[in-house]
């Protein structure tokens, strides 16, 4: 009986960690379907270090993180092949050579993309690369690489003025839909930043993506063969070790796993038969 009823809490146990990770890998699809940029803004200056990762995107790994730069083809980041897996990481990041889109690809899977500026100007934007969540909080600021030193700065959308920040930044409480489109920063003496796109996801769409309505075929698919395989192998076991043996009264079989004997009565003659 204690081993039957371990055999039942594994079984549990394992089809608890399989819901619970096709869940996550559902959420990831829905809601993270982009690449990490680190940092995650969408405007850089000439040699400043970026990262953008797909590592654990809809929790698999083994992207490959492409790119359109400009009007060059679409590449991977890392020019071999055999090694563009993993993060992309640009050490000194130039304007033509690294600005444009980047997104993540498996085989015929592939994410949203990211829009990545990087500039020689010497005002830029710190906008978000992802899309903010509707109803959040979002800090844009105005930074010139000239100085560290915070400077009063218009900001700019859809090149109408919208407000001035005399720390160089402009807070938008209440993220909405209506708050999407290009913005702009400018600070005096020091010039403009280029124009970015803030993109706003909704927290309640009323109609869902396809992608969102429901998980990747393969990986339900790849669920099922995991529970059966599960299933089977706790079957087997529970042979091997819950089995019951049907005997006649007059003999008491004994089985020792361990040594694969039976103990019977001195003269060894059991009757017995497998139920």
């Amino acid at each position: 009986m204690e081993v039957t009823a371990l055999c039942i809490r594994l079984l549990v146990t394992v089809l608890l960690l399989l819901i619970v990770q096709v869940d996550f890998s559902c959420s990831q699809t829905a809601d993270e379907a982009f690449p990490q940029v680190d940092p995650n803004r969408q405007q850089h200056i000439e040699y400043d270090p970026i990262e953008i990762s797909c590592e654990g995107l809809e929790g698999l790994t083994g992207w490959r993180v492409m790119r359109k730069i400009q009007d060059k083809d679409v590449q991977p980041c890392s020019p071999d092949w055999s090694k563009s897996t993993g993060p992309c990481k640009i050490t000194n990041a130039f304007q033509t050579s690294d600005s444009g889109e980047y997104w993540c690809e498996m085989g015929e899977k592939r994410s949203n993309a990211v829009n990545i500026t990087v500039t020689v100007g010497r005002v830029i934007l710190e906008s978000p690369a992802l899309p903010v969540m509707e109803g959040k909080t979002e800090t844009l600021r105005c930074r010139s690489k000239m100085t560290s030193s915070a400077h009063i700065a218009d900001f700019y959308k859809d090149g109408f003025l919208i407000g001035s920040g005399s720390t160089g930044e402009m807070t938008i409480h209440h993220v909405s839909k209506a708050d999407e489109g290009f913005y702009k920063c400018s600070i005096t003496d020091f010039g403009d930043s280029a124009e970015s796109w803030l993109a706003v996801r909704a927290l309640h769409r009323e109609t869902p993506p396809p992608s969102e309505l429901s998980c990747h075929p393969y990986l339900i698919l790849r669920t099922i063969f995991t529970i059966l395989m599960v299933v089977l192998l706790l079957l087997l076991v529970g042979l091997l070790h819950c089995g019951k043996l049907r005997v006649t009264p007059t003999y008491v079989c004994v089985c020792k796993v361990c040594e694969g004997k039976c103990q019977t009565d001195p003269d060894n003659s059991v009757k017995e038969e497998l139920t």
